[in-house]
């Protein structure tokens, strides 16, 4: 076990979101870790080892001496500093770089190093990626041993791949059962006889209602497969995708949605800025697909796609009534090809041919007029939730007289960017959401500093394309009385939605909550009204307002 003297007392598990028109998940309260990372997200060598430390609970050093690693922030700082003193990060050597993703074998490395483990035999090389003669070889061979974690498959570990939020916080959980002598929650034993455990599915509780007309499902099956005339249509996993799309999409809820392992992916990619199609959030309504907003600079922009807009066919397949994620999947397409949209524009019909291409967001733009700072928000991506503190910090040195906080358009994102960005400008441990749950209201703060002085006056930007995150923000810098939102009145995107993964890559995401602002101040289905209503134009007379406002 890790050496006492560094033990600190348990943290109590906390809530975390992420918010987006597509998507918007939370990781369940009743975590036995503090790693707040999507789960298909890459986790970030800052992250884990942060989260690492406290759910082992070491106590952490107060004086922090050099390190042979530069760039660590001072928030950050104790917790390396403890965790270098403890001989577990050998593996980064002089170049720690807590902004990149740690690997899978990176983790379990520092893991086995926390808890002072050594193996008590040497396994034959059973993966292709992995010797266990070296250091990291040697820690993976433990965590094998151990059921910490799973391999990727039974010849490769996936020691160099990016280790996932959902890896991370059950990698943890294990570690935790290790410690306290109970089997692991999260990678069971393999029941074909290998060596090393395999991931599986978890099977449905006991106390779990059967599923309805299970029997009659399974004989319609096997008949399909005894006696149907084209069995050449009988694709199982096609057909069982839809099956699970039928079930979810009969609830009739536009953000409880099942993804197959393709749509998922498409989902994953853009919360890291890299999207490929033609550059709009959407949302559905009534089974309709709606243009929330058009992504600034992108194909749909320049191609005159508005907020509202509302897509009833691409390339003539009628996309009404479609599940969510599918019906964008048609939209998207590889770059450079073209789609034709056929739209309903405030009761016209209209068709616009648009060429997809590959987008990059630029999350974070900022600029000054005079001695305004004025910081644009593209969505709440890994971008800014990893530098928009920093970023703030730079503007916060040239000493600005104001401060412009753009969030036209932007429909959302992350939930720790959110957190980051209203961090940046009220006192530590100002409440920035309510979340009810199971009719149990709670409150999340802020757990970082402010860097804006409190004396440079802010406005909040919103449109009504402004969604999920950015009415966290708008909302709870106007609840705490630390901004002047100004412009329209924002989307209303106001329920929580949990993902859960699976071993396919295929994503079910169900809305389990509702936030509202600090106040519990409704906004699904309302908004954020702003304190003075300002309708776009040509002119952008809402940033001409800003500016007015605060010279």
């Amino acid at each position: 076990m890790a050496s006492s003297c560094f033990r600190r007392a348990r943290i109590s598990a906390t809530l975390f979101l992420v918010f987006a028109v597509i998507p918007f998940c939370v990781v369940a309260q009743g975590s036995t870790t503090t790693l707040s990372v999507p789960d298909a997200a890459p986790t970030s060598r800052a992250d884990f080892v942060r989260a690492s430390m406290k759910a082992l609970q070491f106590t952490l050093m107060k004086d922090v001496k050099k390190l042979p690693y530069t760039h660590i922030p001072a928030s950050l700082m104790p917790y390396v500093q403890t965790a270098h003193e403890l001989g577990a990060l050998k593996t980064f050597r002089n170049d720690f770089a807590p902004g990149k993703a740690i690997t899978r074998g990176e983790a379990v490395e520092i893991l086995v190093a926390l808890e002072n483990l050594k193996p008590v035999h040497i396994p034959k090389d059973t993966f292709t990626d992995v010797h266990f003669l070296t250091p990291q070889g040697r820690a993976i061979a433990i965590a094998l041993a151990n059921h910490w974690i799973a391999p990727e498959t039974e010849t490769v570990f996936g020691a160099s791949h990016p280790l996932t939020g959902k890896e991370g916080r059950e990698l943890l959980a294990n570690v935790l059962a290790f410690e306290q002598g109970t089997p692991p929650p999260s990678v069971p034993a393999s029941s074909s006889g290998g060596s090393f455990p395999v991931y599986r599915i978890p099977i449905v509780s006991s106390n779990t209602t059967g599923f309805p007309k299970e029997e009659t499902l399974r004989a319609i099956w096997a008949i399909l497969n005894e006696d149907y005339l084209h069995k050449e249509k009988l694709k199982g996993d096609e057909l069982g995708y839809k099956a699970i799309q039928g079930l979810v999409q009969s609830l009739n809820d536009p953000y409880t949605t099942f993804m197959s392992p393709k749509v998922a992916e498409n989902e994953r990619k853009g919360l890291t800025g890299n999207i490929t199609g033609i550059g709009a959030e959407v949302d559905q309504k009534s089974g309709v697909l709606v243009v929330v907003s058009p992504l600034p600079g992108s194909p749909a922009e320049k191609a005159g796609i508005q907020p509202g807009d509302q897509i009833l066919a691409a390339d003539g397949a009628d996309l009404t009534g479609l599940p969510l994620e599918e019906a964008v999947d048609k939209v998207r397409g590889p770059s450079g090809s073209t789609v034709k949209l056929h739209i309903l524009r405030s009761g016209e019909s209209l068709d616009v041919s648009i060429v997809r291409a590959s987008i990059k967001l630029l999350e974070i733009q900022s600029s000054f007029q005079g001695t305004i700072a004025v910081v644009k928000l593209l969505q709440f991506g890994t971008t800014t939730d990893d530098t928009f503190r920093s970023a703030m910090a730079q503007i916060q040195q040239q000493n600005p007289t104001g401060l412009i906080l753009d969030l036209r358009g932007n429909p959302g994102g992350l939930l720790t960017a959110a957190e980051k960005v209203v961090s940046s400008f009220v006192p530590e441990g100002t409440p920035y959401i309510s979340a009810t749950e199971n009719g149990k209201t709670g409150q999340e703060f802020t757990d970082h500093p402010p860097i804006i002085h409190p004396e440079v006056r802010v406005i909040v930007l919103v449109s009504k394309g402004s969604a999920s995150a950015s009415e966290v923000v708008a909302g709870a810098l106007q609840d705490a009385g630390r901004a002047t939102v100004v412009g329209e009145q924002t989307y209303g995107k106001g329920t929580v939605q949990n993902i859960h993964g699976f071993p396919d890559g295929s994503q079910f995401k169900l809305t389990i909550a509702e936030w509202r602002t600090p106040t519990l101040r409704k906004i699904d289905g309302v908004g954020i009204k702003p304190d003075i209503v300002v309708t776009d134009t040509q002119r952008d007379a809402a940033m001409v307002q800003a500016l007015q406002l605060l010279r």
